[in-house]
């Protein structure tokens, strides 16, 4: 009879007053109630499909926010005029500066732009007759004997590979186009998201604060204020970065002549939004248009190459970005492609940021569970 009063006792003791064990509880529990909702397909459906509309202006309006709300607090405080004014006197020069770029950028984009589409047929007959010669030289059969490995079947895995990879750019390039089209639509509601964005984004904080406990508020303001941090620093230093070095390539494609300078220059500024794997994507037109155009251009487009990426990497970016994210570049590589298989173009581009803002939530996580537990009390004692 007494061992059947003590087993509530310990129950209590080690299960219901264990702190990390109703932790698992109620994951256990949140889980469950996912799977079963997850099962019914009317709840979850119309949340997606919202998610979906809005996600694509919420987030240029964001990106922009983060843009130009340095630009609206500046004119409020140089020029002490009203944030709305600062907003319409804002939109007024965006506007003046997008139908700039319309009248002079746009018809000199669209012919150098047709004339490479136009163009790319005859690079890929002049690449595969150069392989062809380069194949059936007699340097290229001196090699092979010396080696003594057949190279005409490592070309054709190469030919193959290469096949392959095309096929999943065209894929890519689909996708791509798909949120392309998504984006144009939401354009139309970005300006007016953008307005009110940057009248009352300051608001936001305190309007989300009022839903979250008493006791909890201070901590929350506190992982909101770091993510915040941690996004805007990342969008404006890459967006300059981007730009710094389309300007610096368009500047050296300009000197050294090669053709289609300005469709190139601005793939390179596009696609140098993503980190580290940006670069390598962009560098490969740029290698046909010069490995076509002669060998010294391929050489010249090399070294302009070269030397843009010494001056991003010593100069640009530790300026503007400085290590504010404190991401490590193997990480930032896995979680590109991480996302990227996850959730296409979109994933990669939002990666960065997104592990950003998911690092700082599960930091704070992490540390109000080591102090509630108590699980680390023993080892920081021992380290003292």
């Amino acid at each position: 009879m007494e061992r059947l009063q003590v087993w509530p006792g310990k129950f209590k003791k080690f299960f219901l007053n264990n702190k990390f064990v109703v932790t698992l509880l109620i994951l256990l529990l949140t889980g469950v109630t996912i799977l079963v909702f997850s099962k019914i397909p009317f709840i979850f459906t119309p949340i997606s499909v919202l998610l979906h509309t809005v996600a694509a202006p919420l987030l240029l309006s964001g990106i922009a926010y983060y843009l130009l709300n340095p630009l609206v607090d500046l004119m409020g405080k140089r020029f002490r005029m009203k944030r709305v004014y600062a907003i319409i006197i804002l939109y007024l020069l965006i506007a003046g500066i997008i139908t700039l770029i319309l009248v002079m950028v746009i018809p000199i984009l669209r012919a150098q732009l047709s004339g490479l589409i136009d163009d790319f047929p005859r690079y890929s007959d002049l690449i595969q007759e150069r392989f062809m010669n380069l194949t059936g030289s007699e340097f290229f059969g001196q090699v092979q004997d010396s080696i003594g490995t057949n190279l005409s079947e490592i070309t054709s895995k190469i030919t193959a590979w290469g096949t392959s990879f095309l096929n999943n750019a065209l894929t890519g390039v689909g996708s791509f186009v798909g949120a392309v089209t998504e984006i144009v639509l939401a354009v139309v509601t970005t300006p007016f998201i953008l307005f009110y964005l940057l009248r009352d984004g300051k608001r936001l904080p305190d309007y989300i604060l009022k839903f979250v406990p008493t006791a909890l508020q201070p901590q929350t303001r506190m992982v909101m204020s770091e993510m915040n941090a941690q996004v805007s620093s990342y969008i404006r230093g890459q967006i300059i970065v981007s730009c710094c070095i389309g300007a610096l390539l368009y500047i050296g494609y300009l000197i050294i002549g090669l053709e289609y300078s300005l469709v190139l220059a601005i793939a390179a500024a596009c696609t140098a939004v993503v980190p580290y794997l940006g670069p390598a994507i962009a560098i490969t037109p740029a290698l046909i248009v010069a490995m076509v155009t002669s060998p010294f251009m391929l050489l010249k487009m090399i070294i302009v190459w070269t030397a843009v990426q010494l001056i991003e990497g010593k100069f640009i970016s530790p300026q503007i970005m400085g290590k504010t994210l404190k991401i490590h570049p193997i990480t930032i590589i896995f979680v590109i492609i991480f996302a990227g298989k996850m959730f296409g173009v979109l994933g990669i581009i939002l990666a960065v940021p997104g592990y950003a803002v998911l690092k700082v939530v599960f930091t704070h996580i992490f540390q109000w569970f080591r102090f509630q537990s108590g699980l680390y009390k023993q080892i920081e004692e021992n380290k003292e």
